[in-house]
């Protein structure tokens, strides 16, 4: 693939020595792009499939060990049937025709949710996905599917008390609940980005985003190109991360 004037020098600016080891995105603004251009919702969708790919390949390209999507949220099923329906046919396809790709790039699929109250034929197209992408060994693409951070946390909570039926009394911290969240054995994000301009987390990655460095644009999501996602890296290189520490005056 050719790159760009503005896209090469943008990649010149990043220090490959201190990317963030994991990016979580917010794909936001699928609706808003379509209702600008007078065409359906679903138009919308299928273009963000484009800036998927964009997002996956940039990450890829510079060598982010870990990137999470936040593709389907559990308040998602509130929308109209139909609309539903084309988000779960449009999952499918991007399954059945990415997996090649992600197999060229050495990109292993990963995912996290409740999984298993998807429609089955989403979640047999999953699991084959997973399984021929499992023996790669380059960056993690997960996808957030039927997820919400408050069910991953009562869901957390819910196997701990179940834990603690088995073996009698246990003692929770930190660590433990970490190790029954849907990422366990992930590192948490180290750069957030949310699209279309909305400044609140919507139900994502809450445990995990406690340190995170947020960055928003503007941009709807179906615009978002890889310029956008080596911006960000470089924003979040000049930042000073302080992990929960006040710079006090």
């Amino acid at each position: 693939m050719k790159t760009e004037p503005v896209e090469a020098a943008l990649l010149k600016q990043i220090d490959l020595d201190r990317l963030p080891r994991h990016i979580a995105i917010i794909m936001d603004g699928n609706g808003r792009w379509a209702k600008r251009r007078h065409l359906p919702r679903i138009a919308g969708h299928r273009a963000g499939i484009r800036a998927v790919r964009q997002a996956v390949e940039a990450s890829a390209r510079v060598g982010v060990p870990y990137l999470t999507l936040y593709a389907f949220s559990v308040e998602n099923w509130k929308r109209p049937h139909t609309e539903v329906k084309l988000l779960m046919s449009l999952l499918r396809q991007y399954l059945k025709k990415e997996i090649d790709e992600l197999n060229q790039q050495n990109i292993r699929l990963e995912v996290i949710g409740r999984i298993q109250d998807l429609p089955q034929p989403v979640v047999q197209d999953l699991q084959n996905a997973l399984e021929k992408t499992g023996a790669n060994t380059g960056m993690r693409l997960v996808l957030a599917l039927n997820y919400g951070a408050r069910a991953e946390l009562v869901d957390a909570v819910q196997e701990l008390l179940d834990q603690a039926k088995r073996n009698g009394s246990i003692t929770v911290d930190e660590k433990l609940l970490s190790e029954h969240l849907y990422t366990r054995g992930q590192p948490d994000p180290d750069l957030l980005i949310r699209t279309s301009g909305e400044l609140r987390l919507s139900n994502f990655l809450l445990w995990q985003v406690a340190y995170a460095e947020l960055w928003v644009t503007e941009t709807l999501w179906p615009d978002f190109t890889q310029k956008d996602l080596f911006q960000a890296i470089i924003d979040f290189q000049k930042r000073e991360r302080r992990y929960g520490g006040l710079a006090l005056s």
